[in-house]
């Protein structure tokens, strides 16, 4: 199976220059994020990707990691995604999203990538993918969309 192509990242210019910074602090108190074991893999603006190494605690009856646990990951993803283009001194609400289950999600770990489509004011968009990969090969697994509120004036901690 062919691997997927590289992802475009987007080229959005964040308004706080530390961004990561504050997004790796709110990420670190999500006490969810860490129960499932999840880190932030790979971080810029408009973008974020979440690994999750395999855990047998986090499957479903047939040995999957749970669609519960594949639809947290994206949420994560694409709200730190936005956040990232958030105004320092503000913070993120998820308002919706829609997963779609493609294929099990099985694997040595999911990737879930996210990325902002259109970043706003008050609301901002973002589409997301969750990968399972094996022996470094990647299948698609979830695909998602998500609305983001702006907390603006409410700091994230």
């Amino acid at each position: 199976m062919p691997q997927p192509a590289a992802r475009v990242r987007t080229h959005f210019v964040p308004s706080d220059p530390g961004y990561a910074a504050r997004v790796k602090s709110s990420f670190d108190r999500q006490e969810a994020m860490r129960l499932i074991g999840a880190r932030i893999a790979d971080l810029g603006p408009g973008f974020c990707s979440i690994e999750l190494p395999f855990r047998h605690d986090l499957t479903q009856q047939h040995g999957y990691i749970h669609a519960g646990i594949v639809s947290a990951i994206a949420d994560s993803a694409g709200g730190y995604a936005g956040f990232t283009l958030f105004p320092a001194g503000s913070s993120v609400l998820t308002v919706e999203y829609k997963l779609n289950l493609l294929a099990p999600a099985s694997g040595e770990r999911l990737i879930a990538e996210a990325e902002v489509i259109r970043p706003g004011r008050t609301l901002s968009i973002t589409r997301g993918e969750v990968y399972a990969e094996t022996a470094g090969k990647r299948a698609l697994c979830a695909v998602m969309q998500q609305t983001l509120m702006v907390m603006a004036g409410k700091p994230d901690h």
